[in-house]
């Protein structure tokens, strides 16, 4: 396992770092930016649908808690996909990637603040 993961699931929501990957990552003086796009997994509830990836929702900026003295700013573009069958552009359910999962206080504020963006 690559031990920065191992660090970012310290400092991050796990799933956050289970289902999106660090596109990049900028320091500007005070203030650290870590931009996320969601990986390209079909959700497991549309697995039996024809899906292509559709590109990204627009971009929502989420302040994090302060590392090292550093503001933190999350940067995450969620995928959608197009149902080829449908001609519906479709995204992740994250109340079901959440169910039967135990989160902190901090990731179920980062979810809700994240489902006020679906589009």
């Amino acid at each position: 396992m690559d031990p920065y993961i191992d660090l970012l699931k310290v400092l991050l929501p796990e799933l956050l770092i289970t289902h999106f990957d660090i596109a990049k990552h900028e320091i500007n003086k005070d203030v650290l930016h870590l931009y996320f796009e969601e990986k390209n997994d079909i959700p497991k509830e549309l697995s039996s649908e024809i899906l292509i990836s559709h590109g990204f929702h627009k971009e929502i900026t989420i302040q994090d808690f302060p590392v090292r003295g550093k503001h933190v700013y999350l940067h995450i573009k969620r995928r959608r996909w197009l149902n080829k069958t449908t001609g519906q552009a479709v995204h992740r359910n994250w109340n079901l990637v959440a169910q039967g999962t135990r989160m902190t206080v901090e990731f179920a504020a980062f979810l809700k603040v994240l489902s006020q963006y679906q589009d």
